[in-house]
């Protein structure tokens, strides 16, 4: 494509950098307006520029890559509601047997998991998780962030539901899932042992110091035990005072019931007094038998209502021991119910996740399928499905949509096609040398505009330049072009959206807090980075 005229390339270049600057730098001092208004101001000026027309801003938003990209974060938010990340957690820890292991784990489960959930899903979930288990076992918490975050990049470039750029260039390229994945896996698997086997030589040391044992609190328990505690303290005091009150009831019904002896006693000594002990003594005999003959007739009264306050209190006592016995045994079937529908519900929502990977790996319809998958899910929970739907990210959407026009605008002043020809031949993938040419192109400008962007700027030409030699090129050079723009991400903190989550995660996270630098990144990620991308592309086919 020849060069546009030199007002259309400077003002096509001046809105592509107000987009690049706010993309990789979204809280830049004058204008702090973050990446998704930052991508959506690009795309204006593009339009008020008249670098793009408004017709062809429309047409440059792809509309089957937004489509894939929202059926996957929908089944994602349904697969955490299912519980996939706890268990998949658990698996973290299950029977562990030291640092170096557990940095081994961290390494494998989230490559898998992000090749099947997106990079940036996984690093949502599991940044917590991991910080909870390094705390637990008094592990440095800065090998297991960066094996999560380097992880989750290199597994995500397997599939094309694993990362942005991969959406792109599946939709872009049409391959189909099963040869997108056969074509990176064995790159993706040995990618992840060997980014481990840096990991482990680079926090060797640090993972073998028998540290001293610290009791660490976990923020899931310590929550947990206060729930509990919050929970007993009010059937306890309930239960308490209800005992209370029932001695105190008992008390003042025994006072109530008059005793032989004590009422005997006081009314024979009162009567003495009254009569000042003058009464003759048949009277005081008679009334000696009048007062034992009431004394029986009310010890005879006091024991029968004494039988029927007990028979009165025991009945109460079956009665309530009845309904208490009635009403657990309704609270029993309504939590076995409970727990039976909520098994049913996730294990429906694993058979639809599970029926949309085969039917990517059929072949069928990409964008489509996770969309199928996304409102079978929402039909199957048969509740108002706003709160999930309002999980999703739709700021990334309306950046891709921003995106799609500020990369199109600057692809139409020339500029990409002029610098493409000049590198064009010698970045070929018939030889090693230009293997490695196009690689370093793609790692550079993947960490100076973003790995998007720059699968958006290369895609079509690389593809056109491979086409040349043969059909299978192509398709080659599409995987290689998902391989070194993925693994790219994990040169920097900003090389990747991953690793920008994982740092924030890690420093919001509540009693387990941790400051992932820059420049501790940057130590470990340039030469995992070169090492890793370098390995896998001999291992790139296409079928």
């Amino acid at each position: 494509m020849a060069m546009a005229s030199t007002a259309k390339v400077c003002l096509g270049s001046i809105a592509f950098g107000f987009f690049w600057m706010l993309a990789v730098f979204p809280a830049v001092p004058f204008l702090p307006i973050g990446r998704t208004a930052g991508a959506l101001f690009g795309a204006m000026l593009m339009v008020i520029f008249r670098v793009i027309s408004p017709d062809e801003a429309y047409e440059s938003i792809d509309l089957p890559i937004l489509g894939l990209l929202f059926g996957t974060m929908v089944v994602s938010v349904y697969l955490e509601r299912a519980d996939m990340f706890i268990y998949l957690g658990k698996l973290l820890s299950w029977k562990s047997r030291g640092g170096k292991d557990l940095l081994f784990r961290v390494c494998l489960v989230s490559a898998f998991a992000s090749a099947l959930f997106t990079n940036d899903t996984s690093c949502v979930v599991l940044t917590e998780f991991i910080l909870k288990i390094a705390r637990q076992n008094n592990l440095p918490p800065q090998p297991f962030l960066l094996a999560l975050a380097s992880s989750s990049n290199i597994g995500s470039a397997a599939t094309p539901i694993g990362n942005p750029q991969n959406l792109v260039i599946a939709v872009q390229s049409k391959i189909s899932f099963e040869k997108f994945l056969l074509g990176i896996f064995p790159a993706m698997l040995l990618g992840v042992l060997v980014n481990a086997t840096v990991l482990l030589a680079y926090f060797w040391n640090l993972l073998s110091i028998e540290r001293d044992q610290e009791v660490v609190e976990e923020a899931g328990n310590l929550f947990a035990e206060n729930d509990v505690i919050s929970h007993r303290f009010s059937p306890a005091t309930m239960s308490h005072l209800s005992y209370a009150n029932s001695e105190e009831l008992n008390s003042t019904t025994l006072e109530q019931i008059p005793s032989p002896v004590m009422d005997s006693g006081p009314s024979n000594s009162t009567r003495s007094r009254l009569s000042g002990g003058m009464e003759p003594a048949r009277n005081s005999s008679s009334s000696m038998e009048a007062l034992g003959s009431t004394g029986i007739s009310q010890r005879r009264e006091e024991g029968s209502s004494t039988r029927r306050y007990s028979r009165n209190m025991s009945s109460h006592s079956i009665d309530s021991s009845r309904e208490t016995s009635s009403s657990y045994s309704l609270e029993e079937k309504d939590s076995a119910a409970e727990k039976w529908k909520r098994w049913m519900w996730k294990t429906s929502v694993y058979a639809v996740t599970i029926g949309m990977l085969i039917s990517l790996l059929v072949g069928l319809n990409m964008s489509w399928t996770a969309i199928t998958a996304a409102l079978a899910l929402v039909a199957l929970d048969f509740k108002d499905a706003r709160p999930c739907l309002e999980k999703v990210s739709y700021s990334l959407l309306i950046f891709f949509c921003g995106m799609f026009i500020a990369v199109d605008g600057f692809n139409k002043t020339g500029i990409p096609s002029t610098v493409w020809d000049a590198v064009e031949p010698y970045s070929r993938i018939d030889s090693v040398g230009g293997i490695a040419l196009l690689g370093l192109v793609i790692l550079i400008l993947s960490n100076v505009a973003s790995n998007v962007p720059t699968v958006l700027l290369l895609g079509a030409r690389v593809a056109a330049s491979a086409s040349s030699i043969s059909a299978s090129e192509e398709a080659r050079s599409w995987l290689i072009l998902a391989w070194v723009s993925t693994v790219a991400g994990n040169l920097s903190l900003l090389g990747s959206a991953a690793n920008l989550i994982v740092c924030e995660q890690a420093q919001r996270a509540q009693f387990f807090g941790y400051n992932l630098s820059f420049l501790s990144h940057l130590r470990f990620g340039v030469p995992s980075t070169i090492i890793v991308a370098v390995i896998g592309l001999p291992l790139i086919r296409s079928y």
